[in-house]
């Protein structure tokens, strides 16, 4: 049997409509790398990356939904054992707002202070990314990682999760998205 090489497993899912650049976040945040002929996901995806938090090695496994409401469905079923949610969730997982494409200022359509005052009546975390230009990429994946770190008992990964020990993709089909 091979050594356990993470102390904790995080699953977090990325949720928005199509096109905000969910994959685009996904691949800075993992990959380092920014692409303008990623195509839009269709199904689900997902990467892993290991971090250190607080002394300890924790797995991220990060799912990638597609944003077309045709896939709702498919995206709806993977929400189950997640512990944060990028752009969207239920109460009982750590939450947090992004507004990407930040360096895209002549296209803006929505003001920060609106996404700060969002995220505010909500009571979630609100970041301004651009995968494009790496801004607070790594900072928000973090942050999230951290705040579940900070809410979870001691104990080990729980089996129910998938365990997948490389980021391959699941369905790999997709479609032009971001630019």
């Amino acid at each position: 049997m091979a050594k356990k090489t993470y102390d904790l497993l995080f699953k977090l899912l990325l949720i928005g409509d199509s096109g905000v650049g969910k994959t685009c976040v996904l691949f800075r945040f993992s990959d380092d790398a920014f692409n303008t002929t990623f195509i839009s996901t269709i199904g689900i995806d997902f990467k892993i990356k290991t971090v250190e938090l607080q002394g300890k090695k924790i797995k991220l496994q990060i799912w990638d939904t597609a944003g077309q409401e045709r896939f709702h469905t498919i995206t709806t079923s993977y929400y189950r054992g997640a512990m944060g949610i990028m752009l969207h969730a239920n109460e009982d997982v750590e939450r947090m707002l992004l507004g990407n494409k930040c360096d895209m200022e002549d296209k803006r359509v929505v003001p920060k202070a609106k996404g700060e005052q969002i995220a505010r009546e909500h009571g979630i975390r609100f970041f301004e990314t651009s995968a494009k230009a790496n801004i607070n990429i790594e900072k928000a994946f973090l942050t999230l990682a951290e705040d579940i770190l900070r809410k979870t008992p001691v104990k080990e990964p729980n089996s129910e999760n998938v365990d997948i020990s490389s980021g391959g993709g699941v369905t790999g089909w997709k479609s032009k998205c971001c630019s």
